[in-house]
């Protein structure tokens, strides 16, 4: 079964954050910028909170243009769920299912290592089932069955 360590070491560690103290505006500026959904907020090397257009969306429409003059800090989701890069592909779907996210940071401790998203999670799901197919075929193929 995949881990979050499969995933991490076929798309890569790296991920996009942002400090509490920037403004929704620069959040919004980098999440177009980069072409993503999310961002991690960081305080130093000390993970607080994230950002999503899911984030943006809400505030936007309870608050209005103004709130892209709020810090992250601010307006940031807290309760982040995090899972160990020893956590397999269908722990992280169910866990994203359960609470209606869609980015989760892969955590060493308190260490972020990276960011896995529901689309390389699913990605990695079709990929496993795919191969697991493809070798049940040959082992199908190659022994004859009594009938």
């Amino acid at each position: 079964m995949s881990t979050m360590k499969t995933i991490l070491n076929r798309k890569g560690n790296s991920f996009w954050f942002i400090e509490p103290e920037a403004t929704v505006q620069q959040a919004v500026n980098r999440l177009n910028e980069k072409k993503i959904g999310a961002l991690i907020v960081m305080d130093d090397e000390r993970l607080v909170g994230v950002f999503s257009e899911r984030d943006l969306v809400r505030l936007v429409a309870t608050q209005g243009p103004a709130s892209l003059d709020l810090t992250i800090g601010e307006v940031m989701t807290t309760q982040v769920f995090g899972v160990k890069p020893s956590t397999t592909v269908d722990e992280c779907m169910a866990l994203m299912s359960d609470k209606g996210i869609r980015h989760v940071p892969v955590l060493d401790g308190k260490v972020v290592l990276g960011v896995v998203s529901n689309r390389d999670v699913v990605y990695e799901a079709i990929s496993n089932r795919e191969s697991l197919l493809s070798g049940m075929e040959v082992l199908i193929a190659n022994h004859e069955f009594p009938t």
